[in-house]
């Protein structure tokens, strides 16, 4: 039986979250008089600010998600042992910039391209943490909506970014297909202690290329404000 009280109603406030959307539909975006419009049509400004808005909130979930799996079910040793097996985030061979100085000399464009790269990468992952986690006999209900709210928010940053891209570059259709590349199979069904290893890594990383997500799309917002203090990031 899982355990039900950990459902908290703070749970219910992201579930609520105004940028809520079904995967199937782009963006949706609220004008402050209320009326709904598609991403599209409202400003470049106002949508860079929402889809900051979009990343914060996913970086925020998938904190809060690694912390409550690493009190649940991954004891202090286990802890160390991820950090000293040699484990590799799935996006490590993606050509995303690591490095402070890195970053800061990447053109918009190509920071634009790296978020773009990290969601993707990480959409059929989530999906896959989803259905293990779901094996667990005692995951908590707070743990499960949150990574199933991740996963679709994920989704809507997508197309938010997409939009996005089309409006400040003016391209075209883009060929999105990064995830293809260099990421795990998850059809093998793994012991229990290794499946514990493995999606703990998972909620990691997804939780440290989320954070990048955030930091390049509010450098990319600074530079645009002001280009010249923009050190911090």
């Amino acid at each position: 039986m899982r355990r039900e009280h950990f459902l908290q109603g703070g749970v219910w406030a992201l579930l609520l979250w105004p940028c809520l959307l079904t995967v199937s539909h782009p963006l949706d975006c609220k004008e402050e008089q209320g009326s709904i419009s598609r991403c599209p049509t409202i400003s470049q400004e106002k949508l860079l600010d929402r889809v900051i808005q979009h990343a914060e909130v996913i970086y925020r979930v998938s904190e809060e998600s690694c912390t409550l799996f690493e009190e649940m079910f991954v004891p202090f040793p286990m802890r160390l042992q991820r950090n000293q097996a040699g484990y590799t985030c799935i996006t490590k061979a993606l050509p995303i910039p690591s490095s402070k100085s890195e970053i800061q000399q990447i053109s918009d464009t190509w920071l634009l391209h790296s978020v773009l790269m990290l969601v993707q990468s990480w959409i059929e992952p989530l999906v896959y943490l989803q259905t293990t986690l779901d094996r667990y006999d005692d995951a908590p209900d707070l743990l499960l909506n949150k990574t199933k709210w991740v996963s679709e928010k994920l989704v809507s940053l997508e197309q938010g970014v997409v939009v996005l891209m089309k409006k400040m570059l003016d391209e075209g259709m883009l060929t999105t297909a990064y995830n293809e590349h260099g990421l795990v199979q998850y059809d093998v069904q793994p012991e229990m202690l290794e499946s514990v290893l493995r999606d703990y890594m998972l909620l990691s990383c997804f939780k440290k290329d989320a954070h990048k997500m955030e930091t390049f799309l509010k450098l990319l917002k600074c530079r645009q404000t002001d280009k010249y203090n923009c050190a911090l990031y």
